[in-house]
Parts: C-alpha cells; structure tokens; sequence
C-alpha cells in the first residue's frame, strides 16, 4: 500500500482529533483558557473536545469537600488558652471564579478557616466556647461562606471539632463541678430537714389535740419492739404516772 502525503494529512488530522476527546464525570467541569482568554462558560459534563495547544483546560470538581482544620492555639476572652480544631465543609458553585479569582482556592480556603477561627473563638469566653458551640459553628460559617462567595466557593457548614484544654484547667474546673454538686446535695437536705420538721410539728400538735394518740403510737412502738428478735428488755410504765412525775408547766 502506497503512503501518500494525503494519508498522512489526514491520520494526523484523526490523531488530534482523537487526543483532544476528554471525558468529564458528573460531578466535574472543565475551565477552558483560549489563548490566554477564558471562555464564557465551563464545560461539562460529558464528552468534550480541547484543542491542544489553542485551549488549556483545567478540572474543577464540584463535591463537597471536608477540609480538617489544624489544631490552632487560641487564647480567649477570659485569657485562658486553648487548641481548637475544626471541620469545615465546602463545594465550588463557580468553577469560573474558583480558577481566575483565587490563585488555589483549596489553599485559600485553608488560610482563611484558620485565622477566622482565631479571630472569632479569641472573642469568646470558655465557658461560651464549650457551652454554645452551635452559635459559634453558625458565626464561623457565616463569616467564612461571605468572604469565600467572591472566589465562587460555597461553604455549607463549620464544625468544631475538639476543644483541648490545659491540664491545670481541667482540675480547676473538675473542682468547680464537684463544689457544685456539694452545694446542691446541701441545698437538697437541707430541704429535706426542713419538710421533716414541717411534718414533725404537725404530728407533734394533732397528738397535743388528741391525748389518747399517743397512746396507740405507744403501743404499736412496744409492738414493734417485740416483732424484732432481739434482746431488749421493756419496762412499760403507764402513762399516767408520767405525766404525774412530769414537771407541771
């Protein structure tokens, strides 16, 4: 078979053809650069045709991503230093602006979580820290989804993570916890004795108003007394001679 130059022309012509064919997933785009120019719209997903060296394409994928924040060294508002980390959640909405707005956006990104986490939880107080983190999550989302909406990056949600606290702390509040738990035990018997003695003067004036009360209440003790195995030995006396051998008022 003879090769002539139209041959040749023409599997050349298919070779670049075939070798500008790419293939996007579902969940990715393409950012096409034109001689330099970007083009109105990215591209994707599907089939698609980059017509190397005229176009350069760059692949934008559109997922969430999980971004660890790294442990940041905090100091907050009451002067109590702490390590804090934390998750936050992202996903590119315009690959156009992701590319030409933001050098690299993932590391922007990155850049950004950590000193916004700094600058937000230093204006807190440990006790917010621990006890109001769905306000502070909400405070740091908000903050950090306005600023990254120029770069064409939606940040959905910012979780914190772990709260590490120094050991002289944690003792500090171990015994602030256990102070509290003794005060309200106290609180609670002191309740407790406070009702005993309500009842006990009640009991004490309906046997006054009834003299012969307190005799059955003396006989069903003796009788408890004597349910018991026990060695105990009872005198009973009558109670008429002691109330002649009681003082009289």
């Amino acid at each position: 078979m003879l090769i002539t130059p139209p041959l040749i022309l023409i599997a050349i012509v298919l070779l670049y053809l075939f070798s500008s064919i790419n293939v996007l997933a579902e969940y990715e785009r393409a950012v096409i650069f034109r001689l330099g120019k970007l083009l109105p719209q990215p591209k994707g997903p599907g089939l698609i045709f980059v017509f190397m060296p005229i176009d350069r394409m760059i692949r934008v994928s559109l997922r969430t991503i999980v971004h660890d924040v790294p442990p940041q060294d905090i100091i907050t508002r009451d002067n109590v230093s702490v390590k804090v980390n934390a998750v936050v959640y992202f996903r590119v909405i315009d690959p156009r602006r992701a590319i030409v707005e933001v050098e690299n956006y993932m590391y922007a990104t990155s850049q950004l979580a950590q000193t916004t986490l700094r600058s937000v939880l230093g204006q807190a107080e440990l006790d917010g820290l621990l006890a109001s983190r769905d306000q502070l999550n909400q405070q740091l989302q908000h903050i950090l989804d306005e600023q990254t909406d120029s770069w064409g990056i939606k940040v959905s949600a910012v979780e914190l993570k772990h709260v590490d606290l120094p050991q002289d702390m944690q003792r500090a509040m171990a015994r602030q916890a256990e102070a509290e738990r003794e005060k309200r035990a106290k609180i609670i018997h002191a309740e407790g004795e406070l009702v005993a003695s309500e009842k006990l003067a009640q009991a004490a004036a309906v046997l006054d108003r009834q003299p012969s009360a307190i005799t059955l209440r003396y006989l069903q003790t003796l009788n408890e007394i004597a349910s018991e195995q026990n060695s105990t030995i009872i005198f009973p006396l009558p109670l008429d001679l002691l109330r002649v051998l009681s003082p009289k008022s």
